[in-house]
C-alpha cells in the first residue's frame, strides 16, 4: 500500500533558491527588524507611504523573482509517486506552485505572494499584473466597475494574499493541515525553525496521533525531542535523497 506523507515546509527550503530566511541568525528580520513593518496590516491600511513602501519592497524582494530549487522539485517527485497527501507551507513565495505541485495539495498557511485581492470588493488579481504597473500606480487600487454603485470604480486597496501581522490565517488552513497530518503515515518538517504558531503546533499534533516525525533543518528546533528522525544537513541535497530513498522503499514493499 502506498505510504502517505504529510509535509510542512519553512523558510529553510527556499534559502537555496536565493531567498534569505526571516528569523534565522542571518535572517532578514533578525538583521533588520524594522522591515517587519512591510507586513504590518495596520500600517498598510492607514499610511499611503507605508503601502507604497510595502509594494516596492515586495517587488524588489528575492521572494518575487526566485525560482524553485532541487528541494522543491523533490516534493514534486514525491507527489508523482502518489505519496504526498499534504504540502503545508509557512512560505509565501509560491515556489511549490512554480515547481509544479498540485495546488489542491498545497495549504499556504501564511498566504501567497502569487495572488492579490481588493480589500473592498474582494476581486482577485494576479500579483504579476499589479507589479507590472507599479511604476505607474505605486499605491495600487481596484479599478473594477461596480454595477450596484452605478458602475463607479471600486477604488478599494489592493493587497497581496500574504498574511500580514495582525491578520488571521486563511480560513480552514490549520484545520485541514491538522486533519491530514493525523491521517498520514509520516510527517516531514522541512526547513522550519518551528518558532511560529499555529503552524509549529502540527508537530505535537502528529506526535499525539502516533505519526512518525522527520525534522530536517540546519538548526535545532524546540520539537527535536518529538522527532523519530533528525536530519541537520543541506536541504537542497538531503531532501532529494530522502525522497528518492522513500520512493524506492515504498516501491520495494
Amino acid at each position: 500500500m502506498t505510504k502517505k506523507i504529510a509535509v510542512l515546509t519553512g523558510a529553510g527550503i527556499s534559502t537555496s533558491a536565493g531567498i534569505p530566511d526571516f528569523r534565522g541568525p542571518d535572517g532578514v528580520w533578525t538583521k533588520h527588524p524594522d522591515q517587519m513593518a512591510v507586513y504590518d496590516i495596520d500600517r498598510f491600511l492607514t499610511s499611503k507611504e507605508d503601502r507604497e513602501y510595502s509594494w516596492r519592497w515586495q517587488k524588489e524582494s528575492p521572494v518575487w523573482n526566485a525560482q524553485p530549487g532541487a528541494a522543491h522539485y523533490a516534493l514534486v517527485e514525491l507527489e508523482k509517486a502518489g505519496m504526498l497527501s499534504l504540502l503545508a507551507t509557512q512560505n509565501f513565495d509560491a515556489l511549490h506552485e512554480k515547481a509544479g505541485n498540485n495546488p489542491d495539495l498545497i495549504v499556504n498557511l501564511h498566504g501567497t505572494i502569487g495572488t492579490s485581492h481588493c480589500m473592498k470588493c474582494h476581486k482577485k488579481y494576479q500579483t504579476a499584473d499589479i507589479m507590472a504597473r507599479l511604476d505607474e500606480e505605486p499605491d495600487p487600487h481596484c479599478h473594477r466597475n461596480l454595477p450596484y454603485s452605478g458602475n463607479m470604480p471600486c477604488n478599494g486597496l489592493l493587497k497581496t494574499d500574504v498574511v500580514y501581522f495582525g491578520e488571521a490565517l486563511p480560513e480552514g488552513a490549520m484545520e485541514r493541515s491538522m486533519r491530514a497530518v493525523t491521517q498520514a503515515d509520516e510527517f516531514w518538517v522541512i526547513g522550519s525553525t518551528l518558532e511560529v504558531f499555529p503552524a509549529a503546533s502540527l508537530v505535537p499534533v502528529a506526535a499525539q496521533a502516533g505519526v512518525p516525525i522527520t525534522i530536517m533543518n540546519m538548526g535545532r528546533t524546540q520539537y527535536d525531542r518529538l522527532a523519530t528522525t533528525l536530519i541537520q544537513e543541506d536541504i537542497a541535497v538531503a531532501l532529494p535523497e530522502l525522497v528518492e530513498r522513500t520512493i524506492a522503499e515504498n516501491t520495494a514493499d
